[in-house]
């Protein structure tokens, strides 16, 4: 007698099985939140769980705040950064669905709320560690008090609320004794007296960041004997002077990092007596400050464990630079960025010395030469980072020594730089290169850059912005080489057709393509872009001229994860700006010179563009949209930015450096 075959239970579902925590590991596994949302569609269970196992919620429009949280109960972040209007109604649909779950909240973007939605959130969510009030310009001080009321807190970021003031940062320094971070960057109304406050009474703060306050050493002193104190920024602190800190007689032993960029009345007088008792130092910026010579090396001498020096845009002498090598042989970050008076000899002696360097800039050095290159790959084996932009006195055969002696780079910018294919061929030996910068390399063809996509499978930035040189047939070894890539530049390479676009359509993880100048790429290669590069949030297809409205229809269906276009100089029309109203994402867009396009359209367009935060538009367009439809789209969040331009004659190569200070 034959054995009978079990029937299924109709309603049985094989994923019920599963354990939510079994659910949870491959969530976790998951990077693309497209993936994420599949699982969840898959059946009913698997949907429940991944509402439970939801954390983090960074929606785009407030209208849907109530359903998102209702769908995701779990929800212990909160970025709202991305939300052009957030009123005092929504904080309170917050306050009221996240009461026990909510930790951070970030509000650095959002515009219309008030105190008042303020004050209900941080009484009802209780367990706030995290606040981002950054930009919140029109909070005042009692907005201060309110976030008093948040007892919890441990990270705060008021940067630009510039009409909170001492009162209000001392209702802070009462309430929110936990504090361990916090921002009062661009806060002026904040001076010696508010800080002076959070020193008193927050006595956990690890970083404190008073860029461009109204501050002197009045408060400094206390801010100095946190005992916990990791990171101190004072960028900007014009206060702050020589006499300010050598009257301080001790320094603070706990602190890590100092940031006294910009600090033009701070000299190595005043920073040798605030080092002196800081040997825990490991990072420090001086950029935009005082003369870098022997004097100010010697005031870093007991500086035994510093790792990393900012000195961007200072002068720099010779001996200067001869003597941090010299004192501070521990460095694996050094920045020269902008500084005159970098020389062969300076910098040569210099890297020398610091041979564990992993990180180093020397953007706009403009008189260094072979020689400081070959001293650099001789000595610094070990880097991971070079950025040379604008060091156009290296000569192309400096190049290959990259290549040659460098092999652990993960970050090479060469703009604006006279490397050949040749240099490119060594650099290709690079093989974890995961960012690569060629921008205004006219020296630089497809023979160099074909090495680059065979042997550097790592990468995922390129730029090769105006390597005029470059066609099609490089741009199809990146892509079939580089399948990571996510982002590109192939801006005004005017030899680059829909072949080159066809074969990035391949490269999935693209999220950026910047291609405005290259009048040869029509609406057939934007299509493809669109079907294949589903992660795509960043286009730039300004003076294409052979763009119309056939390429946005496919970038309207498929692209719902653009968030910013530029259409300029294109051929779109009233009926190609509409089309986007279907990517809810969208939020910005600048369409200047569209010769077919009507206020009419305009005015559709903008309207069913529910999301845009921010457009750029022709000022003669100004005065012929109707008023009431700008202010309706100001309440939406929507920021306008007129531009009175005269249009643009094709791309001359002789007068690109002029061009560069007109571009959008």
């Amino acid at each position: 007698m034959k054995k009978q075959k079990s029937i299924p239970e109709p309603n049985f579902n094989r994923f019920d099985l599963l354990s939510d925590e079994i659910v949870f590991l491959i969530l976790d596994s998951l990077d693309d939140p497209l993936d994420k949302k599949s699982v969840s569609l898959v059946c009913k269970s698997l949907y429940a769980i991944e509402s439970r196992h939801r954390k983090i919620l960074k929606p785009l429009r407030s209208e849907h705040m109530k359903k998102n949280l209702i769908r995701y109960p779990f929800i212990s972040h909160l970025d709202l950064s991305l939300c052009p209007v957030i009123t005092d109604s929504s904080l309170g649909v917050i306050s009221g669905y996240c009461k026990e779950t909510l930790r951070s909240i970030n509000l650095s973007r959002p515009r219309f709320f008030s105190h008042v939605g303020l004050s209900n959130l941080l009484v009802n969510c209780r367990n706030l560690v995290e606040i981002d009030l950054s930009n919140a310009t029109n909070l005042k001080d009692l907005a201060a008090a309110s976030i008093a009321e948040a007892k919890n807190l441990e990270k705060l970021w008021l940067v630009r609320c510039k009409s909170i003031t001492d009162i209000g940062l001392g209702c802070i320094a009462v309430g929110c004794r936990k504090l361990k971070l916090l921002s009062l960057k661009w806060c002026f109304g904040v001076g010696d007296l508010g800080v002076g406050l959070i020193a008193v009474k927050c006595k956990e703060i690890r970083s404190l960041d008073l860029s461009y306050l109204p501050i002197t050493n009045k408060c400094l002193f206390q801010v100095l004997e946190l005992q916990h104190l990791e990171d101190l920024i004072l960028e900007g602190c014009f206060g702050i002077d020589d006499d300010s800190l050598t009257a301080l007689k001790q320094g603070c032993t706990s602190l890590e990092t100092l940031d006294m960029s910009r600090c033009q009345n701070v000299s190595h007088i005043g920073l040798s007596s605030l080092t002196s008792a800081a040997g825990c130092l490991r990072q420090l910026s001086l950029s935009y400050g005082s003369q870098v010579d022997l004097a100010l090396a010697d005031s870093l001498q007991k500086l035994s464990m510093l790792q990393f020096i900012k000195l961007d845009g200072c002068q720099v002498t010779s001996s200067g630079l001869k003597a941090i090598g010299i004192c501070c042989v521990s460095l694996t970050e050094l920045s020269l960025s902008k500084c005159s008076g970098v020389t062969d000899e300076g910098l040569s002696s210099l890297v020398t010395k610091c041979v564990d360097l992993r990180k180093l800039d020397v953007t706009c050095c403009r008189t260094i030469t072979y020689a400081s290159v070959a001293h650099i790959t001789n000595s610094c084996t070990s880097l991971t980072s070079l950025r040379m932009e604008s060091c156009t006195m290296v000569s192309a055969e400096a190049f290959i020594l990259i290549g040659q002696r460098c092999q652990f780079l993960e970050e090479l910018d060469l703009t604006e730089n006279n490397i050949d294919d040749e240099g490119l061929k060594s650099i290709s030996r690079c093989s974890q290169l995961a960012s690569l910068k060629l921008g205004i390399c006219p020296n630089i063809t497809d023979k160099g850059l074909i090495h680059i996509g065979n042997c550097c499978s790592k990468l995922i930035e390129l730029d090769l912005y105006r390597s005029a040189e470059i066609t099609d047939s490089s741009i199809l070894a990146i892509a079939r080489g580089c399948t990571l890539i996510e982002t590109i530049n192939i801006a005004y390479c005017k030899n680059i057709t829909d072949r080159s676009l066809v074969s990035l359509s391949k490269c999935s993880k693209l999220n950026t393509l910047e291609s405005r100048g290259c009048p040869l790429i029509t609406s057939f290669g934007l299509a493809a872009i669109a079907m294949g590069c589903k992660q795509l949030t960043k286009l730039d297809i300004k003076k294409c001229q052979n763009i119309d409205d056939t390429g946005m229809v496919p970038l309207a269906y498929f692209s719902q994860n653009l968030r910013q276009i530029n259409l300029s100089y294109t051929s779109v029309t009233d009926v190609g700006l509409l089309s986007l109203a279907n990517i809810r994402c969208l939020q910005s867009m600048t369409v200047l010179h569209l010769e077919c396009l009507t206020p009419s359209g305009l005015a559709a367009a903008l309207l069913a563009c529910g999301g845009l935060t921010k457009v750029k538009l022709p000022l003669s367009f100004k005065s012929l949209l109707p008023p009431p439809i700008t202010e309706h789209l100001e309440y939406r969040g929507c920021v306008f930015q007129w531009r009175d331009k005269a249009f643009q004659t094709d791309y001359d190569p002789k007068s690109w450096k002029l061009q560069l200070t007109e571009e959008e």
